[in-house]
């Protein structure tokens, strides 16, 4: 599913600089869309250290009408996620994993152990969505189980109250990777960054199938859709895929060759 393009967001958006810093941010491209950015050691785990060095965007996206709302990538603060989501009266229906890194969904990370979904579904009972080629690594991490997981393959959509998301499978960061497409919005986890993209040197990582997430996946994304990535690496903490596509140098290269070059394969 494409975004429907003429929406309240994209109308702001015509009158806005193309790169926009939200903070705190509550969107809205429908009067029902409910949609928040909240920002590690700022918005929530505010006396986690690691949490503000690590600087993870987590993002609630819900209905306003059926009140129903989902988590994308729950690290550190959970009980602060939570209270967030409570405050705004949303009901939690659900998790969004991009994938199984823990500052994105918990466990051990340089010694550090990190609260995420474990801890979460310890206090409100839901459900987890991955991509296939994620869920065992998201278990090993986690520890949570297979009866925790709603596994997905690449193209499903989900509903969110009566707000459709689609998952896109965009493996390169890791195998199961997956961004997230609603209501003129891109959820990109650590697919792509305003600057730059996720790693490809780590574990699980590929460095060709990252090239083809990012030129083929998402180049069917629409310029006026507005990337939110998975951390804030970056002054400015969103901008248009049209800016993203003039600006970023992983869309410099014309070809899977000329990608592998750039990163020195």
């Amino acid at each position: 599913m494409m975004p429907r393009s003429q929406n309240k967001a994209t109308r702001l958006l015509a009158n806005q600089p193309r790169f926009l810093h939200v903070g705190t941010l509550t969107a809205m491209t429908s009067d029902r869309f409910y949609f928040r950015q909240l920002l590690s050691g700022r918005d929530f785990a505010t006396d986690d250290s690691m949490a503000a060095q690590m600087a993870n965007f987590v993002y609630l996206i819900g209905d306003r009408e059926t009140r129903d709302a989902v988590i994308v990538d729950p690290a550190y603060g959970v009980a602060d996620i939570l209270e967030i989501l409570d405050r705004d009266d949303m009901n939690l229906s659900g998790v969004l994993a991009s994938h199984y890194h823990s500052d994105h969904v918990g466990g051990s990370m340089m010694g550090h152990t990190i609260e995420g979904v474990r801890e979460l579904l310890d206090l409100r009972g839901t459900k987890i969505h991955v991509q296939a080629e994620e869920a065992e690594l998201v278990k090993k991490v986690t520890e949570v189980s297979d009866g925790d997981l709603h596994v997905h393959d690449p193209g499903d959509q989900i509903f969110v109250g009566e707000i459709p998301i689609s998952l896109l499978h965009t493996p390169g960061h890791t195998p199961g990777s997956q961004c997230f497409l609603v209501e003129g919005t891109l959820v990109a986890g650590d697919t792509l960054f305003l600057e730059g993209c996720g790693r490809t040197d780590l574990p699980g990582s590929d460095a060709a199938a990252m090239y083809h997430s990012i030129h083929h996946t998402l180049s069917k994304v629409p310029d006026d859709t507005v990337l939110f990535p998975g951390h804030r690496y970056s002054f400015h903490s969103s901008a248009t895929m049209g800016m993203t596509r003039e600006m970023n140098y992983v869309f410099k290269p014309d070809s899977e060759e000329q990608w592998m070059m750039m990163f020195g394969q």
